[in-house]
């Protein structure tokens, strides 16, 4: 009887102790929107990730991925941004108190406003950027050279309506990045010139063999079951060259 309910009993356990490992969280943006997000607490973590979701989206995008993270022994913040929309069955918090959703680059705010919140946390920095905001992380870091430990980007291109301006900040980006899209032509070729600008010692470009889908969505069993392994094999083994 034991060992027919011991898997149960295992996963009731897990959900429990991400339940417990999560809170609600507020920020406030320099412009004064306040930003809602959720912070995902390990245990002495070796560093603080930061994630940013796609257009349409919001912070529910982390929901479970943010638990793998914490098993790995980092500690995550995921927000709404102000640019994003009620998309994994979640109302954007961020949108819905400001009325409307904004442009892209008009959440460059709320992103600032959470590494500032990261930097009061006296941890290391990862940033993580999903479509529109995997173009946007690569601004961040240029902004602030030498504060951010590592950056990784599902799925980047020039989304930002000023051609070029992803490629020039990843010029100056020399901190390792981790830079991965779906399997498929145009993504690539959207973001092998801005993953090619960084002059980063460590750096991979990783373009699924089996199967990825856009943004961190591909790290998710309900977008893309059959190759969602491999992608976090992958994420998996940079977060392990980064902290080993």
């Amino acid at each position: 009887m034991l060992k027919t309910f011991a898997p149960l009993l295992l996963a009731l356990a897990l959900v429990a102790n991400a339940s417990a490992a999560t809170e609600d969280l507020t920020l406030k943006a320099d412009d004064g929107v306040t930003i809602y997000g959720k912070l995902y607490s390990a245990d002495h973590p070796k560093a603080i990730i930061l994630l940013f979701h796609q257009a349409g989206s919001n912070s529910a995008e982390y929901a479970p991925i943010a638990p793998k993270l914490v098993e790995m022994g980092f500690s995550a913040l995921a927000i709404d941004q102000r640019a994003g929309g009620n998309m994994f069955d979640h109302t954007n918090q961020t949108v819905k108190h400001l009325g409307h959703a904004a442009e892209y680059l008009d959440a460059q705010k709320d992103l600032e406003a959470a590494f500032a919140w990261a930097k009061r946390q006296n941890l290391p920095i990862v940033i993580w950027g999903s479509s529109y905001s995997s173009s946007l992380v690569f601004l961040l870091a240029a902004k602030h050279p030498g504060e951010i430990k590592a950056l990784l980007s599902f799925s980047p291109g020039e989304y930002l309506g000023q051609d070029g301006m992803v490629k020039a900040a990843a010029a100056k980006d020399d901190l390792p990045i981790f830079v991965t899209e779906a399997k498929d032509k145009e993504e690539i070729a959207k973001a092998t010139p801005i993953f090619a600008a960084s002059p980063a010692a460590v750096k991979v470009q990783f373009i699924p063999a089996v199967a990825g889908v856009h943004g961190s969505s591909t790290l998710r069993a309900d977008r893309n079951a059959k190759g969602m392994a491999e992608n976090w094999q992958a994420v998996t083994a940079f977060l392990g060259k980064v902290f080993p």
